[in-house]
């Protein structure tokens, strides 16, 4: 198989912090990934290309993204980070644009789920970021909580030129067990054209320590129902993921919830569509 693995993420702690590693339970991602810790694994598993996505909102980390997609031949594109509050976000993703591996900026994220506010993304100054972001030719990547969803799905009826990707399928509460209002406010996101979702992060929103694929696959239905098979893209999420499982198990999982449904767009022609790869 060759398959794209739409997310993906490197750090290097001795570059800089990464101060969400401070939370409970994740000690082992306390050290640093790059590049070559992961490509092995994506090759024996058939990954061939990954989109690299941002982890922290620091303007420096983005052109070390794009630096490295230029020297790394695994990697096809970059979602990045830049403030979308800024007056000049068209002119800050042109000059991103300009940088060594610019080429390779697909989309843009910012860590919405850290917000307080559940409508960020509707604020005037956000929503005037988004525009630039679609007018630029670049997608948006959404980290979200469920309890954001209602903003997410306003969002993107304002903005139908601009696509937006449900990043970890909206972190439902797999731990939990429940399935609404995350299902219900999933699917009003699904019923705008202009979304996709990423099949990704389901092992580390259930126990990590105890997670069975029984628990996984609810969730995993409502989104592949929704989306259905033109809008749904695999991502492993690595190296968060490792918290759970290896990266082989991850793709397999992948294969295994995918069920009917067609892997081919699953895997590969979903993402190179959408960011362009």
């Amino acid at each position: 198989m060759s398959a794209v693995d739409a997310h993906v993420h490197v750090w290097d702690l001795s570059v800089r912090d990464q101060d969400w590693l401070s939370g409970p339970g994740l000690g082992p991602l306390r050290r640093t990934f790059t590049m070559d810790d992961l490509a092995p694994g994506a090759r024996a598993a058939g990954v061939d290309r990954v989109v690299l996505v941002q982890t922290v909102t620091v303007a420096a980390e983005t052109p070390e993204l794009l630096a490295l997609a230029d020297r790394h031949e695994l990697i096809a594109g970059v979602v990045g980070w830049t403030d979308l509050t800024r007056p000049d976000v068209a002119g800050e993703l042109a000059r991103l644009r300009e940088l060594p591996g610019g080429r390779y900026l697909k989309g843009v994220r910012h860590q919405v789920q850290g917000e307080p506010d559940p409508r960020w993304l509707l604020r005037p100054d956000v929503r005037r970021g988004l525009a630039a972001v679609a007018d630029a030719g670049l997608v948006h990547d959404l980290v979200v909580l469920p309890h954001q969803l209602p903003a997410c799905v306003e969002a993107a009826a304002a903005l139908p030129g601009l696509t937006f990707v449900l990043d970890h399928l909206g972190k439902p509460p797999v731990a939990s067990g429940e399935l609404e209002p995350w299902a219900s406010r999933v699917r009003a996101l699904a019923a705008l054209p202009n979304t996709v979702c990423k099949l990704s992060g389901l092992v580390t929103q259930a126990d990590p320590a105890t997670w069975q694929v029984r628990d996984l696959r609810p969730y995993a239905d409502v989104v592949l129902e929704a989306f259905g098979d033109g809008r749904l893209m695999f991502g492993s999420d690595w190296p968060v993921s490792t918290l759970a499982a290896p990266y082989p198990d991850v793709v397999a999982l992948a294969d295994d919830l995918a069920g009917p449904h067609d892997r081919t767009r699953l895997f590969r022609t979903t993402a190179a569509r959408v960011y362009g790869l």
